[in-house]
């Protein structure tokens, strides 16, 4: 019998990391669940099947010591799946400093801590794969959200550089962009009034589902939509026009 295959995801409690952590275990993987909120963490754990590590990722020492109290467990990580977030739907100027910094925080120093303090695990369990669940918001920025976009960026320019350093350790490093999810920490009701808003949300059952097919194809970059893929494109391509077109709005 082959050997269990360990993935450890962040923000694992509830929305995209639950979903995650259900259909990877359904696929015979042991999943850790790591998030801030211990009650609801360890109910979504027990009704998954998983373990539970309460930790902030934003927190270096803290993350430190997850990898530590994880490999008394498991001697090799074959997945860990950086999704811990938190919102920020304001614009620079409407934001507190402390919220501001929480979207770095989370966001990108989150998704680089776990990969530094997991890495040793990740060697031992290669080949393995890091997946930085980013965002369409890290492909394109305007001014309703300009601080959870910068944090989106910094995540998804680090998930991009890494897979290049990472390579020869037969670590392969994959980046998620979802676009509108329904979920408790991003709740879209203001969308789905809209006509064409139930096309556009997703559940956080899609985009598991999104995850694992990347995993096991191992496409370095995903859209949960494919067509989410030209909004990067064009703010490249004609920022300007791009601008102009989020000022009328």
């Amino acid at each position: 019998m082959p050997p269990v295959q360990v993935a450890v995801v962040t923000g694992g409690s509830s929305g995209i990391g639950a979903a995650l952590g259900q259909a990877l275990t359904k696929r015979g993987w042991r999943c850790v669940l790591v998030a801030r909120s211990q009650a609801r963490l360890e109910r979504t754990a027990r009704e998954i099947g998983a373990e539970a590590e309460v930790c902030d990722v934003g927190d270096r020492g803290q993350v430190e010591k997850l990898a530590g109290r994880v490999a008394k467990r498991h001697p090799a990580v074959h997945l860990l799946v950086n999704n811990a977030g938190t919102a920020g739907r304001r614009g620079f100027l409407e934001l507190g400093p402390e919220h501001i910094e929480e979207l770095v925080r989370v966001h990108y120093l989150g998704s680089l801590w776990c990969t530094l303090a997991f890495l040793p695990l990740l060697d031992a369990g290669a080949p393995a794969h890091i997946v930085n669940v980013a965002s369409i918001a890290g492909t394109v920025a305007y001014g309703a959200s300009g601080p959870y976009a910068a944090a989106k960026h910094a995540q998804l320019a680090f998930s991009r550089s890494i897979g290049v350093e990472l390579a020869p350790r037969r670590i392969r490093v994959l980046s998620v962009n979802p676009g509108p999810v329904e979920t408790p920490g991003f709740p879209q009701e203001r969308l789905l009034r809209r006509r064409l808003g139930g096309r556009l949300v997703l559940s956080p059952e899609q985009v598991a589902e999104r995850i694992v097919g990347a995993v096991e194809s191992g496409a370095p970059e995903v859209f949960a939509r494919r067509a989410y893929r030209l909004a990067g494109v064009a703010q490249a391509l004609a920022p300007a026009t791009l601008a102009r077109f989020a000022r009328r709005r």
